[in-house]
């Protein structure tokens, strides 16, 4: 039997790929922000329940332990942070065990980077810079926009997803057709009516920077009061024609609201039957001498998805996972 072998991707788009990570190097390098390395693998790995780690067995000091490749570089970027790098990123593959589909692929490229001192919105102008690099040739010149996930949410569903019932968002799911039962899980709905009804609209005029989630999303981020005195989420998603491309946050630095975090995560996981993940007690260790700083995690090969005008993400990878 004949097996296909080659890519699933062209070699413009490879070329493509090549030009982009020069492009971001130099971005970089401009700007004094120091290009890292660290281990794709950890004793530890992320805790949130929607994420799910690839495990990995491996010696260590001739015990044989379980380890996670990646979801992020994020743990041991701040662990340099803290150990005075200054602004640093890094060009990394991540994995996220059973995602694969028009955009997404259990293994993907990230660019992630941290910024001392940066405000949320500094960093904005600087993620405007980079993408009026990268997508210059398809877009000329980008201007995106700042909107709030609340606001999103009432511009499409009349419904404000901060203070809404956990009836009213199960209405809400009934009046535009989406009659999946999730039970109690308030914000299982708020994710599912933002999934296909505000998320799909986003960023085809111009770039969006979602701004101010609800504070039960806040992950690694600092929370803060919005302007109508609700407590948010300090963090920014970036949309492009319907594509999540980014995700920052305003740094959270507090070690025992993040084990708080990390332990409300884990006993959540064990109620739904997942696996208990192990803390990393190397970055709670670390967080104390981290500076205020913001950070960002930005896909890769959606971003070239966008520049080179492709609707999958096996067209701008050489081999998606069930091919490798």
């Amino acid at each position: 039997m004949s097996l296909n072998y080659q890519p699933t991707c062209s070699l413009e788009a490879m070329r493509a790929r090549a030009k982009m990570y020069a492009q971001i190097r130099q971005f970089f390098a401009e700007r004094e922000v120091l290009e890292v390395e660290t281990p794709i693998l950890s004793q530890a790995g992320v805790t949130d329940v929607h994420l799910s780690s690839v495990q990995a067995k491996r010696h260590v000091l001739g015990q044989q332990q379980t380890h996670y490749l990646q979801t992020s570089p994020e743990f041991a970027m701040k662990r340099l942070l803290a150990s005075g790098s200054g602004p640093i990123y890094q060009i990394c593959k991540v994995f996220r065990d059973d995602e694969h589909g028009r955009k997404h692929n259990s293994e993907f490229t990230m660019l992630e980077w941290y910024r001392p001192g940066f405000s949320l919105k500094e960093l904005m102008f600087e993620v405007t810079d980079l993408l009026n690099l990268t997508l210059a040739q398809r877009f000329g010149e980008v201007r995106p926009t700042v909107l709030s996930y609340k606001h999103a949410f009432m511009d499409r569903l009349d419904l404000n997803p901060l203070q809404a019932t956990l009836s009213e968002l199960k209405a809400c799911c009934q009046r535009v057709g989406l009659s999946l039962d999730l039970g109690d899980d308030r914000l299982g709905y708020i994710d599912l009516l933002f999934s296909h009804m505000v998320e799909p609209s986003l960023g085809f005029d111009t770039p969006v920077f979602l701004t101010d989630f609800p504070p039960e999303l806040a992950s690694l981020a600092k929370t803060r009061v919005d302007e109508d005195g609700e407590l948010v989420a300090a963090r920014f998603e970036l949309y492009i024609e319907g594509l999540e491309l980014a995700n920052a946050y305003d740094e959270l630095a507090d070690a025992e609201v993040l084990r708080g975090r990390f332990e409300a995560d884990n006993q959540e996981r064990e109620k739904l039957g997942l696996h208990v993940m192990p803390l990393d007690e190397y970055l709670l260790s670390a967080l104390p001498q981290m500076p205020p700083c913001s950070g960002i995690a930005l896909g890769i090969d959606r971003l070239l998805m966008i520049a080179t005008q492709q609707m999958r993400l096996e067209q701008v990878i050489s081999f998606p996972a069930e091919w490798s």
